[in-house]
């Protein structure tokens, strides 16, 4: 008996001791191509294609980390010590009124767009209206702090891209949520459980939060910078100025690009800015598509709230996204 009893706590000691796991080993291949991006083109010398596909990924991966990783912490944070009771005691009780306030609160609270569809999830789950959470679910990964300032870095002496993205995103969450008000219905969604983010504590959550939007992200955002870099050397430019010279094609061809890359709404406006073949108006285009309808995000939303919500929901935020960028882009582009 007396055995039993002290093996009982070494046991629950060995569980609960740290290990390193996939977040770790992403973060040290990270650091490690940062620290020998110089060591890797030369790799590649021989080739001047391949060099200038790899200097395009490592510049576009170097600049990018930063947000993302502060993105993802901060995210993590409010994940785990903002109680949910917050935002439902926050929110207007008017719905209408709730909409434009929840997606303005997107633009305090930092976060990739698969961290949001799971906080957005969490707030339905603890009584906050639908169309308030979509809203926040389409604001906040594309309006924080995190997002325009690495927007402002991407494209330097450029403000009115940072100033365009934050109108047309927030103008296509607060319109989305209240069509969802006004024609959505309560059998297309189904309110999700997200009981396996819940630690043994806050900084057990913190941690399996931040793990898994940085794993996500992350490795979207080596996916994209691998796709910008194979657009500008693979492609001849021909092709590309071609397609950029056309707007009405540039815009579709940008918005398609957003929705298949993939690229996580810290990092994306270092992708847009390295597409210079594009104008613009469809550059924003894709910073206004991308953290609200992608290939990662339909099936992140599918599976949270059901295919009958993701089959209205996403085409519809795409075609509003488009016409939001379109008209803010006519208007301060």
């Amino acid at each position: 008996m007396t055995v039993t009893q002290e093996a009982a706590p070494t046991d629950a000691v060995a569980r609960h001791r740290w290990r390193p796991g996939g977040l770790e080993v992403f973060i040290v291949l990270l650091v490690l191509v940062a620290i020998f991006s110089q060591q890797l083109a030369d790799l590649f010398a021989s080739n001047p294609a391949v060099q200038t596909g790899a200097t395009i990924f490592v510049s576009i991966i170097v600049q990018a980390l930063p947000f993302l990783a502060l993105g993802v912490i901060l995210s993590g944070i409010i994940t785990a010590f903002v109680p949910p009771a917050f935002w439902r005691g926050a929110l207007p009780k008017r719905q209408s009124l709730a909409v434009p306030v929840a997606g303005a609160t997107g633009a305090i609270l930092p976060g990739c767009e698969c961290a949001s569809v799971p906080v957005a999830g969490g707030l339905m789950a603890r009584g906050v209206a639908p169309p308030a959470a979509l809203a926040f679910l389409l604001a906040a990964p594309a309006i924080n702090p995190v997002v325009i300032v690495s927007t402002l870095v991407a494209f330097p002496g450029q403000p009115q891209m940072a100033l365009a993205r934050f109108i047309a995103s927030f103008a296509t969450a607060v319109i989305m949520g209240w069509l969802w008000l006004k024609f959505g219905r309560g059998e297309w969604l189904r309110i999700p459980d997200r009981s396996h983010l819940v630690g043994d504590n806050k900084w057990h959550t913190f941690r399996l939060t931040a793990s898994h939007d940085f794993l996500h992200a992350g490795g979207f955002l080596v996916v994209g910078g691998i796709a910008a870099a194979v657009l500008n050397v693979a492609v001849p430019t021909s092709v590309l100025d071609s397609l950029a010279g056309n707007p009405l094609v540039a815009v579709l061809v940008m918005a398609g690009l957003a929705v298949i890359l993939c690229i996580c709404s810290e990092a994306d406006a270092f992708v847009a800015a390295s597409l210079t073949q594009f104008p613009l108006i469809s550059r924003l285009v894709f910073l206004v598509v991308g953290p609200m309808v992608d290939l990662k995000l339909i099936a992140l939303q599918g599976g949270t709230f059901g295919r009958r919500f993701v089959s209205r929901f996403a085409p519809a935020t795409f075609v509003v996204a488009i016409i939001c960028g379109c008209i803010v882009g006519w208007w301060l582009l």
